[in-house]
């Protein structure tokens, strides 16, 4: 099972790249050594880019959102004193 493919190999095996897409894994494809693109399932982007028409706080609560890395604390800076 490969996971990550370069270009040329990633097209001479193009069917195999697909069914391990499909079965849940991402594949990464890399151009002279760089990630390129990646290949998911389409059940998996319809996830990825499906849009939330709801607040903004319900999409920030959704537990693939990772809200743990988040920082909300205000930065209390009043800015710079102006003297005119």
């Amino acid at each position: 099972m490969h996971s990550e493919w370069q270009l040329q190999q990633a097209k001479n095996s193009f069917s195999q790249l697909i069914k391990e897409a499909i079965g849940g894994s991402p594949q990464r494809v890399t151009v002279h050594g760089k990630p390129a693109a990646v290949v998911v399932s389409a059940e998996e982007y319809e996830r990825l880019t499906k849009r939330n028409k709801g607040k903004l706080s319900a999409t920030l609560l959704r537990p693939e959102i990772g809200g743990d890395d988040i920082d909300f604390e205000r930065d209390r800076d009043s800015g710079r004193d102006n003297a005119l």
